[in-house]
């Protein structure tokens, strides 16, 4: 018999909301069998479940991720699924670099402006 997880099960292991859990679902990526109410997820749901979250830490949108979960388990290899996965860390390391960069000049103008209003406050007399 194959092992199966309830809800509470996974949203225990990986810290997220049974919430976070049935938006997944809804969204189609996640599929689990039904026993009336209850849900059971196969160790596929599971696994899907961590590459989502894996996906979110990396920056993905969840389309993003679908995107590559999708390619999971196709025919031949996964060699499509894995160059994709690089292109778009590729990508999202780019749009990073570049914030960074942003930030950090915006970090120089406070720091340019900061200096400039306690050298005024400097050449002020003090107050009365």
């Amino acid at each position: 018999m194959e092992t199966s997880y309830t809800i509470r099960d996974l949203a225990e292991e990986f810290g997220v909301t049974t919430r976070t859990i049935r938006f997944y679902e809804e969204k189609g990526l996640l599929k689990p069998a039904r026993n009336g109410q209850r849900r059971n997820y196969s160790p596929a749901d599971r696994t899907k479940l961590r590459l989502i979250l894996r996906g979110k830490r990396l920056g993905l949108s969840l389309d993003e991720s679908a995107e590559i979960i999708l390619m999971y388990g196709s025919t031949g290899n996964n060699r499509k699924q894995l160059e994709t996965l690089l292109a778009k860390i590729g990508d999202k390391r780019r749009e990073l670099l570049a914030r960074r960069r942003e930030l950090d000049a915006m970090l120089d103008e406070m720091e340019q402006a900061e200096n400039k209003c306690r050298s005024a406050l400097d050449d002020l007399s003090p107050p009365d």
